[in-house]
């Protein structure tokens, strides 16, 4: 049996300047725990695959394409692949998601979606 904390997986480097850390990856999917502090929040962006989120604690924004909604623990969200999305953390407590994509990107895809969310930051 393997079982991970994601308190000791490594904070992985991202666009979005959060604390992401890849907890389970394969060939089939990848999953990522978010922890937002209060006032952050993802940049706008687009997956290639389809992606849930999973909350686990406090309350956040969802937002996918033009709708947008406020969500609790336990809630699971669903992100339809290519339609822009984002997180927010507009509490005053952190905001744990649980990130999961499937099928799981494969590198050049994430690739493609770091470089979008870098062009749309230079271009405003």
């Amino acid at each position: 049996m393997k079982t991970i904390n994601y308190k000791e997986a490594t904070t992985t480097k991202n666009p979005h300047g959060v604390d992401a850390r890849k907890i389970h990856d394969n060939e089939n999917v990848q999953v990522v725990h978010i922890c937002l502090k209060a006032g952050e929040s993802l940049k706008k962006h687009a997956t290639a695959v389809d992606v849930f989120f999973y909350v686990l604690e406090g309350e956040g924004i969802v937002e996918i394409g033009d709708e947008k909604q406020k969500v609790i623990k336990d809630m699971l969200i669903v992100s339809p692949k290519n339609i822009q999305h984002c997180l927010y953390n507009e509490s005053n407590a952190d905001f744990r998601v649980l990130v999961v994509k499937t099928p799981k990107p494969i590198e050049g895809q994430n690739k493609q979606a770091i470089q979008n969310i870098l062009k749309s930051e230079s271009s405003n």
